[in-house]
């Protein structure tokens, strides 16, 4: 660990150099995310990559009271060993698509800014659930609604979601946040919009009250596993879903 940051009373950004890192390859994928596991710990949770330059990789970390993460990014961890696994992504907003839309609570903010920074020709809007405006954090000019957050441990995005004015024409819609929102919004958009699966990404990051750990059940070998079992997108992600009830 080469530096800490406290970007806010609920963001850490922590820089990560060294040797450890010369095999480290980014996918490009602009919501990128890492395994990390920290001193003391044997799972790892999933953090979004927010730049890599080729020699330091920065992880915004969401704290909170408790957790596996949180409770060590919460302390001078400077000079520490940590582990980081394999970078994967999900964001895969088509060619042709004329907007982009991204809807995520504090959880998701990290990711959210990353897209924002590297999309840059088409329209980008923005909604954001964090517990007090973070302007500063986002790159310039975004176009971003600030929701107040419902309270501590719950998310209000899904009624959000439902009630959006949505562009004409084709676009991406990328979401993330509490899984029960999450699961709601999936029905949403394949049910009462009726959209592609190509045409939006909604991932759930944590659950609940008492166990707000970001990704702790990695989507990528659940995605792969449900098509070569020739799932729909819809029982993939209820797959998903059930893993992250039963972590």
């Amino acid at each position: 660990m080469l530096r800490r940051e406290e970007i806010s009373s609920h963001l850490v950004r922590l820089t990560l150099g060294g040797a450890g890192l010369t095999g480290f390859t980014s996918t490009g994928i602009s919501d990128e995310w890492v395994g990390l596991v920290v001193p003391g710990q044997f799972q790892s949770r999933y953090y979004t990559v927010r730049s890599w330059d080729g020699a330091e990789l920065v992880l915004d970390i969401v704290v909170h009271d408790i957790g596996l993460v949180t409770e060590w990014a919460m302390r001078d961890c400077v000079g520490d060993v940590v582990t980081i696994t394999e970078p994967k992504g999900s964001f895969a907003m088509p060619s042709d698509a004329g907007w982009l839309l991204l809807v995520g609570d504090l959880t998701a903010l990290p990711a959210m800014a990353r897209i924002a920074g590297e999309v840059r020709d088409v329209p980008v809007r923005m909604w954001a659930e964090v517990p007090g405006d973070q302007p500063d954090y986002l790159p310039e000019g975004c176009d971003v609604t600030w929701l107040e957050q419902p309270g501590d441990g719950q998310s209000a995005l899904a009624e959000v979601v439902e009630g959006i004015e949505w562009p004409e024409g084709q676009g991406y819609f990328w979401m993330a946040g509490e899984s029960a929102q999450m699961r709601a919004i999936r029905k949403h958009l394949m049910r009462e919009r009726r959209l592609p699966s190509t045409a939006y990404d909604v991932m759930g990051y944590w659950r609940g009250v008492a166990k707000r750990q970001p990704r702790a059940v990695d989507p990528g070998p659940i995605y792969r596993a449900g098509k070569a079992a020739g799932k729909s997108d819809e029982e993939i992600w209820a797959d998903y879903d059930a893993a992250r009830e039963n972590q």
